[in-house]
């Protein structure tokens, strides 16, 4: 399968045969395309985000396929490798959205602030189904970046054009936070699987290595950030806090039952220094290892 490297947005309008109105950004409409595109691989370089309007098709992620349905929207970052794998060929499907090169938001707030949009790190299979109001919210901001592209370039396009997009992101993670509310459910059953693999890992080895947040994202069959963002809106805490707070529960219970070594249990806990290991006890607790151990004993 040839793999196509997104490095621009004529990059990108050429393989449609779109047209292309300004070099780091655009509102695309796929209905305009003059070009089938199937059975690639795109390598993306540029941000983007799409919105599917009409039948659904296959996009595999991850080395997993889903179906990217009416009403829903992906997002893809710089780094993202994603398969486009249709059973039909389709000229002009019904398919909007904007991608922006990353020199366009340097200097400008976006540039700081877009690493805390979480969605783009999400997986295909954990996108965005947008309500009717949503999708009209969406296709405002749209046009509101296209009536910026289509005037003449000047010393205010790429501020206002920043501007504009971030308003459509901060309103995608608005949706985003609506989803995960209405999917309270299935997310309080993640989170009690999680609370689950926790307890079982530190509790059935006596010498554990500190697992990562990865980790339990795969028990989860989820993206790292999409997890991350499902156990950060659900219990008000991040998975890296809850593996800190469960190891320093195993680390009390190590104090108490048996006579170890601070630096022997530091070890056995997975620290690669001892003083790492009572820097986090004592910023957790409130005191030392050794503190601890003489208070309740």
């Amino acid at each position: 399968m040839e793999t196509i490297t997104l490095d621009s947005l004529k990059t990108y309008n050429d393989l449609y045969g779109l047209k292309t109105y300004h070099p780091l950004a655009g509102v695309l409409d796929l209905k305009d395309a003059t070009k089938i595109v199937n059975h690639i691989e795109m390598k993306f370089e540029v941000y983007a985000l799409f919105l599917k309007q009409g039948t659904q098709c296959t996009l595999k992620y991850g080395r997993k396929s889903y179906d990217y349905q009416e009403g829903t929207i992906v997002s893809f970052a710089p780094g993202q490798l994603v398969e486009l794998d249709d059973e039909k060929d389709e000229l002009g499907p019904k398919v909007v959205g904007l991608m922006f090169h990353p020199d366009l938001i340097y200097g400008t707030p976006l540039a700081s602030k877009i690493k805390d949009f979480d969605f783009f790190s999400y997986s295909t299979m954990e996108s965005l189904h947008l309500s009717e109001k949503e999708r009209a919210k969406f296709n405002f901001y749209l046009n509101l970046i296209r009536e910026e592209l289509e005037r003449p370039i000047d010393n205010h396009t790429a501020a206002v054009l920043a501007a504009h997009i971030q308003l459509l992101l901060e309103h995608l993670d608005r949706f985003y936070d609506r989803q995960f509310i209405t999917r309270h459910k299935v997310n309080s059953d993640i989170v009690s699987q999680f609370q689950q693999h926790l307890k079982n890992h530190f509790s059935e080895n006596d010498i554990i290595t500190i697992p990562n947040i990865g980790y339990f994202a795969v028990k989860a069959s989820l993206s790292t950030g999409y997890f991350s963002s499902l156990i950060k809106k659900e219990t008000g805490m991040s998975p890296k806090d809850l593996i800190s707070l469960q190891l320093i529960d195993e680390a009390k219970r190590r104090l108490v039952e048996t006579n170890q070594d601070i630096s022997i249990i530091a070890y056995s806990l997975g620290f690669d220094y001892p003083a790492h290991f009572s820097r986090l006890f004592k910023k957790i607790t409130g005191v030392t290892p050794k503190e601890y151990r003489l208070k309740v004993n």
